[in-house]
């Protein structure tokens, strides 16, 4: 594994917002992700970790820049891990045409279609970015991490961690697409990353997730603005909701009035996210 290396560092409320690019394996080109870390994490003082996934057409910048996060993370003591969206520069044909599939759409999946082949960004997140920073960053403590993430991202912190509740302590998500295999963006990107047969892509929707989920269940807030221009058509959270309450999962679905699908949206809820998941880290 080739090392990463370090593109820039910026002080924020006395932690360090550090960038860095390396060579992906299993995506097979350069990908960049950004990591926060609070005061004091040092080798002797391990911190937790959360990994925070972006939505559609987002990189690693926009939450770094946008969210906040850094002041509640600073407080108590947790590390943000960010990556980027999706495999880039492979010019696989097509992969530029819609702002909902190919880059910066890589929707947290391993694809099996021969064309997307490089797009394994679930590999990624749960395999080899966690070794990557295992490899640079002593200072964290990967043993106690949990995920979050926003629409596209929603999706894959609630996938991601279901799929694997020994790696997480919890799971969190602002707008997710709830169950993309009855949506158009879900259907869309299962068809084209996964194939014709709807059997498998199951094995990448929230809800199908639940209702077969078997072992120790990892507590998961979702938090969904009622102005959100996506709700109706693309989000769906009645149907986690549905989903959750028939298995007898422990989801929180919290709808907030007024709000929209941006950063401002994020913004605002972005201390209650980080709260929640320390609370399961440190517990």
């Amino acid at each position: 594994m080739a090392p990463a290396k370090e593109m820039s560092k910026n002080k924020m409320f006395g932690g360090f917002n550090k960038k860095f690019s390396h060579d992906s394996a299993c995506l097979s080109c350069e990908m960049k992700f950004s990591v926060f870390l609070p005061p004091g994490a040092t080798e002797g003082a391990k911190v937790p970790v959360v990994y925070y996934l972006s939505g559609l057409t987002c990189t690693d910048d926009n939450v770094i820049q946008k969210s906040n996060l850094q002041r509640k993370a600073a407080e108590l003591g947790i590390a943000v891990v960010c990556p980027d969206t999706s495999p880039r520069g492979h010019n696989v044909e097509g992969e530029a045409d819609s702002y909902d599939f190919g880059v910066g759409a890589g929707f947290y999946l391993d694809a099996t279609v021969e064309k997307w082949k490089h797009w394994r960004m679930y590999e990624y997140v749960t395999s080899e970015l966690p070794a990557v920073l295992a490899s640079i960053l002593p200072e964290l403590d990967l043993s106690r991490s949990s995920i979050m993430g926003h629409s596209m991202g929603g999706h894959g912190a609630i996938t991601i961690g279901l799929k694997n509740p020994s790696k997480y302590k919890s799971i969190s998500a602002f707008s997710p697409i709830c169950n993309p295999i009855n949506v158009p963006w879900g259907k869309k990107v299962f068809g084209g990353y996964l194939g014709e047969d709807e059997a498998t892509w199951k094995e990448y929707d929230a809800c199908e997730l639940i209702k077969s989920f078997s072992g120790d269940k990892l507590p998961i807030l979702v938090d969904q603005g009622t102005a959100d221009n996506f709700l109706a058509e693309q989000l769906k959270p009645e149907t986690l909701e549905a989903a959750a309450k028939a298995a007898n999962y422990p989801v929180t679905i919290r709808m907030q009035e007024g709000y929209d699908h941006s950063y401002f949206f994020i913004a605002t809820f972005m201390d209650d996210h980080l709260k929640f998941h320390a609370e399961h880290l440190k517990a």
